[in-house]
């Protein structure tokens, strides 16, 4: 029985370098959707959102 149940087997470099390549991918999409979400905000609210009243 060379097979440990329950226990993941260890990842090939490849493996690896993909897993990190697709991290770093969702991480870039992500970033990139809460800086366009972020920067349609500040448009809605319009230029004068700096001058109002505190």
């Amino acid at each position: 029985m060379s097979e440990r149940p329950g226990l993941p087997r260890p990842l090939t470099p490849e493996e690896t370098q993909r897993r990190r390549k697709r991290s770093i991918a969702i991480a870039a999409v992500l970033f990139a959707l809460v800086t366009i979400f972020y920067v349609l905000t500040i448009a809605k609210l319009g230029p004068q959102v700096l001058n109002r009243p505190i």
